[in-house]
């Protein structure tokens, strides 16, 4: 017996990520999910609800072309997969900067080609989660917010030139939700400053930043921000920007806002104002 259930695939969705509470929110809702990530044995929690899973490594093409083979059907892809870079701009290790950007922009482009066929029959949807930090800059986030500022430009664009084809296009802007992103970071990235670093005088607090910092310990529980993200994108118009998560509010007031008001306030959220307080106290000693 053929499924007609709508189908939905997303990328990223290992355990304790947005893109596995997206997956078990699009579940509950009825529809086929075929959730995926580049280590199947990381969806643990997404097999046992009864959830489709797939091997898809988003900076392989090989990978991308073997999970769009699995497909006869799509009707929304979520472009979820991406990771955090937390370093101040003076000490970045470029080469970072570069693998970065190949996960958070180049990536999710090669995906969205690979299954656009099968999106332009459906007319379906293409989701782009870009997060509100492609909207501002902040301190020792610049090169995390930079990638989705280019990856919200590359959606922006792509919703215009899907119109004459009704696929809809859709920029996810998430703000701070509970997820194991600052742990996979601090993994993968380590929470030390150089050395060398100009923000040596105030270390402590700056590797606070690093760790997460205020960040690492506020937001809305994933499960809540993944019903009212499915809510939203299963209305028969759904917006072309979705504000969901912590603050997502202020975040978007800010998008109006004259330019440096906001200032004082991205700073307390990341804890730079502290770090600020730590080097001019130095400052003032030497």
């Amino acid at each position: 017996m053929s499924d007609s259930r709508r189908t939905v695939l997303i990328t990223g969705c290992s355990d304790g990520g947005l893109g596995a509470a997206l997956a078990l929110s699009f579940h509950r809702a009825g529809l086929h999910v075929y959730a995926t990530a580049r280590d199947t044995s990381k969806m643990t929690s997404l097999k046992e609800a009864g959830i489709q899973t797939l091997s898809l490594d988003v900076l392989s093409q090989i990978s991308i072309d073997t999970c769009v083979s699995k497909l006869s059907h799509l009707d929304i892809l979520v472009n979820n997969a991406g990771r955090g870079l937390i370093m101040s701009i003076s000490d970045l290790d470029i080469s970072q900067a570069r693998n970065l950007f190949d996960l958070n922009v180049w990536a999710p482009i090669a995906v969205t080609q690979a299954f656009l066929p099968l999106l332009l029959k459906s007319k379906g949807i293409v989701a782009n989660n870009t997060s509100v930090s492609s909207t501002m800059g902040m301190p020792f986030q610049g090169t995390y917010s930079a990638s989705k500022a280019a990856f919200a430009m590359f959606s922006d664009a792509l919703r215009l030139e899907m119109q004459p084809f009704g696929v809809t296009v859709i920029d996810l802007k998430t703000a701070a939700v509970q997820s194991n992103f600052f742990e996979n970071h601090r993994k993968q990235i380590g929470s030390s400053l150089p050395e060398d670093s100009i923000y040596a005088p105030a270390k402590a607090a700056a590797e606070r930043i690093l760790s997460g910092g205020p960040m690492s310990s506020t937001g809305m529980p994933s499960s809540l921000w993944a019903d009212q993200v499915v809510k939203d994108l299963l209305k028969n118009k759904p917006s072309p920007k979705i504000w969901r998560g912590a603050q997502a509010t202020l975040s978007w007031l800010g998008t109006w806002l004259p330019f440096g008001m906001m200032d004082g306030e991205i700073k307390k959220v990341v804890g730079f104002d502290v770090v600020e307080k730590e080097l001019r106290k130095q400052e003032k000693k030497g």
